[in-house]
């Protein structure tokens, strides 16, 4: 370590490791590796137990749960004993990285185990491994390939979703009359939970034989106006009200970005002569690009986690026309008890949709970089 006359004058103090005894690193390291060796073995006696393979362990899995914390702590000691005046600064993080181990990575291997077994919570025979079984069924599944295909048209109509809160942010920045009344009415959809929305304007509104929007369809010249009748309809239907209940999301985000934008830009534009289109396709629309990824990428997210409206109005019908994966997934567990093949389907969505959200980053940065 630096003395008090070394630091003296020197404004900028860089922690060098301490002159650590071998003895104190073999005490850290022997403790460390003597908690993750009980961990270990304890791990090992309850995974055996489960499968029935040793009579003697534990009744559940708490006992590995303390020797996971009591490894923890040995671990932050250990750092401390082989790392001195760094490892108190690792003290800092690393609690934080041990908490999401044992809050993500754990329940993620646990799903890992339950997906390549065969559980069924109405079967008398329990929980048994099965191997890539999952796997084939899923393979030859049509109804859980048919709901990816749904999330593709689902998250296609992203685009048309940000068309309109584009175009109601340009509204609502505008100069109009009764601005922040229309700025709170549109917001309303939002504040609605979507079971709210699904029984409000799926069950009621559009019920075929006394709904307003279906009397409406009447009035119109429908002569059966139901909304959830046909496969095309229904999933239009279902866009609709997810859109409704959403667009208000995207809408506040571009309209704090319109808000945000320099107005010398907008007025130097007009100076020179553009028309309103030329000002918004080549001054506002760029410089609103950053907002409008956000916003985008986001509401994509909530679209993938799509199931609750779904789910309350036509649980996946007509033949699973309006399913999402995650509805699917749903009913593999309420309807059919299926715990070992409905936690495979979520697995594998999972990995979809790492994969695609990365990609999706990526393209977004290389065309952020080529655009400015």
């Amino acid at each position: 370590m630096s003395t008090p006359a070394q630091l003296e004058g020197n404004q900028l103090y860089v922690v060098t490791s301490d002159h650590m005894s071998r003895g104190r690193i073999l005490a850290g390291r022997g403790l460390v590796w003597g908690a993750a060796l009980l961990l270990l073995v304890m791990v090992v006696i309850q995974a055996l137990r489960e499968n029935e393979s040793i009579s003697f362990g534990f009744e559940t899995w708490r006992p590995v749960l303390y020797a996971y914390a009591f490894w923890a702590v040995c671990l932050c000691i250990g750092q401390v004993l082989t790392r001195g005046e760094q490892g108190k600064r690792a003290l800092f993080v690393l609690p934080g990285v041990l908490f999401v181990v044992s809050m993500v990575i754990f329940p993620i291997l646990f799903g890992i185990y339950i997906s390549l077994t065969d559980w069924n919570l109405s079967s008398l025979t329990g929980r048994k491994f099965n191997g890539v079984d999952n796997f084939v069924q899923m393979a030859g599944d049509p109804f859980y390939w048919n709901a990816l295909k749904n999330m593709a048209y689902y998250v296609l109509a992203i685009s048309v979703e940000y068309a309109i809160a584009f175009g109601l942010a340009l509204l609502l920045n505008a100069q109009i009359r009764a601005r922040k009344f229309f700025r709170v009415a549109f917001l309303l959809p939002l504040m609605l939970s979507p079971v709210a929305v699904s029984w409000m304007v799926g069950k009621s509104m559009m019920e075929i034989r006394f709904g307003p929007l279906a009397n409406l369809g009447r009035f119109l010249g429908w002569e059966t106006p139901s909304f959830f009748g046909t496969a095309e309809i229904a999933r239009l239907t279902m866009m609709v009200m997810d859109a409704w209940t959403f667009i208000p999301f995207m809408m506040i985000m571009l309209l704090a970005g319109l808000q945000a934008l320099p107005k010398d830009v907008v007025e130097a534009a007009k100076v020179d002569g553009a028309s309103r289109w030329t000002t918004f396709w080549h001054v506002t629309f760029p410089l609103m690009l950053p907002v409008s990824i956000t916003a985008i990428l986001i509401r994509i997210i909530f679209k993938l986690k799509l199931a609750d409206i779904i789910i309350n109005v036509t649980a996946g019908g007509p033949g699973g026309a309006t399913d999402s994966v995650t509805s699917f997934i749903f009913r593999e567990y309420r309807d059919r008890s299926n715990v070992g093949y409905g936690t495979l389907l979520a697995m594998v969505y999972l990995v979809l949709i790492i994969v695609f959200i990365t990609l999706l980053l990526k393209l977004v940065r290389r065309w952020m970089r080529q655009s400015y």
